[in-house]
């Protein structure tokens, strides 16, 4: 089967970091088409997928956007549209693998004759996505969409309840390479010396900086987190959020945490960063998709604290593989990382079985065949 993937992002989030999983069994018969030039493209190439970039002009449609903003990039879509169906006839599916992808994939499924699939990594709820939006995934995904990969049961039951056909969505998990999330314990212990944090009990957060991913309660959490509690922050803004991240470094220095918060920007090494922390945090205020940070901390061997709300639902049972926190609550995240700081070895237990758990659950190569069975079956 030759298989056309869409995406609309240059830049690597999960649902690109998930796709390099799903495309890797098929790269000697599938080319990634990306709607912006960046690091995503470096990291196919790196992994001998075939890419191109089919614009250089970014769509000025954002998951806010309204009706006028969204009529208002049809002049930028048209062009690409018409590449898309060109490229699509040379294959036999197409893979529309983020939103704006969907509703290119959907038009171009419609003159290419090709069959589509659509992999939703979003929660379609109005705390993530406009109304017109959410409008718009849900009736491409309905007309056109042979398939609707869900990558948890919160985001397919947001996508029903939006109106989405039930029968044409099925519930595949993110797959996860395991021996990717090994580190040496040298190394480990060289990279925190490195960042200063020898000796302290260290809480860590991977995403990007983003209010929604709710730094600021793990900050606000710190100072009522005993003294020997440290954050590293691992990421940085997107998309204008650079407010944000000043109003993270005021807090920090008006609750006096200067000493205490380390913000790294973006990395490559996260499972070296994460396998340094004593505990992975995930304290996003609105509800979740999946939470590919959960996984892969567990599967770095770390306990991992998150929000109790959509995908972390399910990835998580509190105290048996992790904790759950209520969201934008900081005053139980810092009675877990207490926990956690003062019963180091029930932490421990919970932390390997959750690794445990997360092998088994997660394999990618269970993942891929789950989805290979589900593209033959069109």
């Amino acid at each position: 089967m030759k298989i056309f993937f869409l995406d609309q992002s240059g830049k690597p989030g999960g649902a690109e970091l998930c796709l390099i999983d799903i495309a890797k069994p098929y790269k000697d018969r599938c080319l990634v088409g990306l709607f912006a030039e960046g690091s995503f493209r470096n990291l196919l190439q790196q992994n001998h997928i075939p890419v191109q970039v089919l614009t250089t002009q970014a769509i000025e449609v954002r998951k806010e956007s309204s009706l006028a903003q969204g009529l208002g990039s049809l002049g930028q879509l048209i062009p690409l549209i018409a590449k898309v169906v060109q490229q699509a006839r040379e294959f036999d599916l197409i893979y529309a693998n983020t939103q704006k992808a969907l509703v290119v994939g959907a038009l171009a499924s419609f003159f290419s004759r090709r069959p589509l699939v659509y992999h939703l990594h979003d929660i379609l709820s109005p705390e993530h996505f406009s109304k017109t939006n959410r409008s718009i995934a849900v009736t491409c995904a309905n007309r056109f969409a042979s398939l609707v990969i869900a990558n948890s049961q919160a985001s397919q039951a947001a996508f029903l309840a939006a109106g989405g056909r039930p029968d044409i969505t099925k519930v595949v998990y993110n797959g996860f390479d395991a021996k990717n999330y090994q580190s040496q314990e040298s190394d480990v212990k060289q990279i925190r010396q490195q960042l200063g944090i020898d000796g302290q009990f260290v809480v860590g957060h991977f995403s990007r900086l983003a209010p929604w991913k709710g730094q600021h309660i793990l900050i606000e959490a710190l100072a009522k987190s005993p003294l020997d509690v440290t954050a590293i922050l691992v990421g940085d803004a997107l998309f204008g959020e650079q407010e944000y991240v000043q109003h993270l470094h005021q807090q920090v220095t008006a609750l006096g945490l200067e000493n205490r918060v380390k913000f790294l920007g973006f990395r490559s090494d996260i499972p070296l960063l994460m396998s340094a922390c004593d505990l992975v945090a995930h304290t996003s205020t609105a509800a979740e998709p999946f939470g590919r940070v959960i996984v892969e901390g567990m599967l770095c061997g770390r306990p991992v604290v998150a929000a109790k709300a959509g995908g972390a639902i399910e990835l998580v049972e509190h105290g048996v593989n992790g904790f759950l926190v209520t969201p934008a609550k900081p005053d139980e995240l810092a009675q877990v990382i207490t926990t956690c700081l003062q019963e180091p070895e029930k932490t421990a237990n919970i932390a390997e079985n959750a690794q445990a758990i997360a092998r088994q659950r997660f394999d990618v190569t269970a993942i891929n065949q789950q989805i290979a069975e589900l593209l033959d079956k069109l």
